[in-house]
Parts: structure tokens; sequence; C-alpha cells
């Protein structure tokens, strides 16, 4: 059984930056360590010779297939209705 300190909690708290009262502190010390029993009961579980799960829905490449549409269209009538347009382009604000 894996215990965490208080000073753990402490510790993984200031890593993601919480401020934790003293009842948060034993109330995540308790609640984590019971977390880690349970990994520790997973990680004795055999699982010799069973194949990785990626996908349990059974769903198949469920992405669209690409769709090349034609609207006759040059380029300037395109730009035309842009606010501001340079060198044949968008011209948009810097975004940093």
């Amino acid at each position: 059984m894996s215990k965490l300190s208080r000073e753990d909690v402490l510790k993984l708290a200031k890593l993601s930056r919480l401020k934790l009262t003293d009842e948060e502190v034993e109330k995540f010390r308790t609640e984590l360590s019971e977390i880690l029993d349970y990994v520790e009961k997973l990680n004795a579980v055999d699982t010799t010779g069973l194949e990785p799960t990626y996908q349990v829905t059974g769903l198949a490449n469920i992405t669209r297939s690409d769709v090349v549409r034609e609207y006759n269209l040059s380029q300037n009538d395109l730009l035309k209705n842009a606010p501001a347009t340079q060198d044949g382009q968008f011209k948009v604000r810097r975004v940093l």
C-alpha cells in the first residue's frame, strides 16, 4: 500500500500551482494514496498474450472523403470583397 506523505502532496500542489488548506492536503493525501493503490492492483494483473485495445466501438475510418468543388471564380473575384489585400492574398493583422 503506497501512502503519500504530506510533503508529497504539497510538492504536487506546488508543481500544479495550487494553494491547499490543511484539510485539503489531508483529503488529497488519502484520495491520491487510494488511486495509487488501485494502479498497483492493475499493474499486478497478468496481461501476457493480450492484444492492446486501440478502438472499442468497432468504427473504422469515419472521416469523410475530400471533395474538390469548382466554383469557377478567379482569384480577383474572390478577393474583391476583402477589406484588405496584398500581393493577391488576404491581408490580416499580425498574430503573435
